[in-house]
């Protein structure tokens, strides 16, 4: 396993979190500049994008392992969020839930329990496919969850501990 000085253990996960919210940034450049409006599974894919920066920002601070579990952690919950996703929009037409109201309508009405059960079972939104690069956005956050636990994992689990080198 790799054992990175704590100085550049720091900077790593400092780069690591601005990569999280650049992914955030680009999300919402395609929603405002290309009109692709966010299923509530693309707003909780974002939220966890979130999540993994502010683990990355707190490694900056206290390097370790705690950091390695809480990013796979994470990881693994955006993980299952971008298969949920996957499969809504690899369903047959006939088979796709009908669409709901928007997620700032169900947050008002219900109790977020309630809210994120629903957001979990999927809308007919979730299964529309909006591609970037040939390949539909939760693959993309596949991809960027997989790498990302994985490098939590390799920056954070044999950080030394003590003062900056």
């Amino acid at each position: 396993m790799i054992r990175l000085p704590v100085l550049q253990t720091r900077w790593a996960n400092l780069a690591l979190g601005i990569f999280c919210f650049m992914l955030v940034g680009i999300a919402v450049a395609l929603e405002v500049m290309l009109g692709m409006e966010p299923c509530p599974l693309c707003i909780f894919q974002r939220l966890v994008f979130l999540l993994l920066g502010g683990v990355f920002l707190l490694g900056v601070l206290l390097p370790g392992r705690f950091i390695a579990i809480a990013g796979v952690l994470s990881a693994l919950a955006g993980i299952a969020l971008a298969l949920r996703h996957l499969w809504l929009q690899s369903l047959p037409p006939d088979q796709v839930p009908t669409c709901g109201p928007g997620l700032d309508y169900l947050l008002s009405a219900f109790p977020l329990a309630d809210v994120v059960t629903m957001v979990l079972s999927g809308s007919g939104e979730c299964a529309e496919v909006d591609r970037v690069l040939g390949l539909s956005i939760p693959v993309w956050t596949l991809a960027g969850y997989l790498l990302l636990g994985v490098l939590a994992v390799v920056v954070n689990w044999r950080s030394p501990k003590g003062r900056l080198s």
